[in-house]
């Protein structure tokens, strides 16, 4: 039986040990937690969600959904454990971040062709082998990558949201409610804590000056070079789009549309939204509040929020690096290394962004790979679906301007639409149009 080395058991490396074990090639997966901590991830489980717990929109007219829809029909394993582990999100799929990771873990240890092995892997081997090592790719092995590609390595800074108990929102204040009644109908799938105008500008006030974590000594070494404020747009910390102006947030993780405070019955001036973090619903996350304030500032100006005056929280928001290579010029569209035919790459390391397409580069890697491996044709899948999209962007954007990237209806190739075309029969368009392309291209390529 052949086998193949897999680097990293996040969601792109336990998505391609899967599809690889599925198709009876021995993979050895390597993952370096929790010997070997990161500073972002809480425990040892593969796939863990580090950020958020919402997977994205459910609905097949937009781009997350289509990918989604898209994985279902290339048979992703992740994805029926995000299913599986689903909590109420309106349209969104939102899981239980404990119980999801669990439930790959045990999938993955149990398969016969996998074995887990938990160790850093320094270098890249010479034999077939996929790097799924995530943006927080340890120091030894980014250097065995520099050296592969002679490309210098591109670096933003993440951040992610704290989680409060729930027991401690005050719900004579907070509201649950679905933006336009979307989710659960009787009362909501969000806990919402509405803000008056005057509310709004003092928590502005206190998030502009708040004193903000210096970065760690484990990043220090990688700012040569990166250019200050280096923060990836889809994931700003909110004191960074504080600064852009005090009328920001309000456009934007904090507008108020779709909802209505039942107090005064009109819409509030803004609006923080807390999603439900795990099954029992014992804990909230804030969502787009990514931050990285001191602990101790997280704690006083976010009780500022009306309903969370007396928030206890289960874990404060932080910034971390982020780690991609530079696609454009060392990958295919394939995830193939432009020099190594037994070299892929998967995941965020490659420049997707999002849980959805760390998952769907994971299972396009792991289904090339053994595709090479029994002497077959790598796939490159249509531009029009969404997945193939995602892969041409990351291996054709411009090098100068290149960041992360998430699934959405701007990648792909342009439908010759009537200017009256409304926004979801344009999305359901794109997304029928997506389906039969790749359906059409798997059918050629079924081998």
């Amino acid at each position: 039986m052949t086998e193949i080395t897999i680097i990293g058991g996040g969601l792109a490396g336990s998505e391609a040990a899967w599809q690889l074990a599925q198709n009876n090639i021995n993979v050895k997966l390597y993952e370096m937690r929790p010997n070997n901590p990161t500073g972002a991830h809480l425990g040892g489980d593969l796939a863990e969600l580090v950020c958020s717990n919402s997977l994205g929109s459910n609905l097949p007219d937009r781009a997350s959904g289509v990918l989604k829809n898209e994985l279902r029909t290339l048979n992703s394993m992740l994805l029926e454990c995000a299913e599986a582990t689903a909590l109420p999100a309106g349209a969104a799929l939102a899981v239980d971040r404990e119980a999801f990771a669990r439930m790959v873990t045990e999938k993955i240890q149990s398969h016969p062709n996998i074995e887990v092995i938990r160790a850093e892997m320094k270098e890249i081997p010479q034999t077939p082998v996929i790097i799924a090592s995530g943006p927080l790719t340890s120091d030894s092995l980014s250097q065995s990558i520099a050296k592969l590609s002679g490309e210098e390595h591109l670096f933003f800074f993440d951040a992610i949201a704290p989680i409060v108990h729930a027991d401690s929102i005050n719900m004579n204040i907070a509201f649950r409610a679905s933006r336009y009644g979307k989710g659960d109908q009787d009362e909501g799938d969000y806990i919402n804590c509405p803000f008056t105008k005057d509310e709004y500008y003092a928590f502005v006030h206190a998030l502009q000056s708040a004193e903000r974590i210096e970065l760690r000594s484990f990043e220090d070494a990688i700012l040569a070079g990166v250019k200050a404020g280096a923060f990836f747009e889809g994931c700003l910390p909110i004191e960074i789009i504080a600064e852009r102006g005090s009328d920001s947030l309000a456009f934007g993780p904090m507008r108020p549309v779709g909802l209505r405070d039942p107090r005064f019955d009109k819409r509030p001036y803004a609006v923080v939204q807390l999603r439900q973090d795990n099954l029992a619903a014992s804990l909230y996350n804030l969502v787009g509040f990514q931050t990285n304030l001191k602990f101790p500032e997280q704690k006083r100006v976010l009780r500022m929020i009306p309903g969370l005056e007396n928030a206890e929280f289960e874990r404060f928001g932080q910034m971390h690096r982020n780690t991609f290579v530079a696609s454009p010029k060392l990958l295919r569209p394939t995830l193939q290394h432009i020099t190594r035919d037994d070299l892929f790459f998967a995941g965020q390391i490659t420049g997707v962004e999002g849980y959805m397409g760390n998952i769907a580069t994971g299972l396009l890697a792991g289904i090339n790979a053994a595709r090479l491996l029994a002497n077959k044709t790598p796939l490159t899948l249509p531009n029009e679906s969404m997945l193939g999209a995602l892969c041409h962007y990351i291996t054709h954007a411009d090098l100068k301007d290149f960041q992360p990237m998430k699934a959405n209806f701007g990648i792909l190739p342009p439908l010759a639409l009537e200017k009256r075309t409304g926004k979801r029969e344009r999305g359901q368009l794109y997304a029928d149009r997506a389906a039969n392309m790749l359906k059409s291209y798997l059918d050629e390529k079924h081998d």
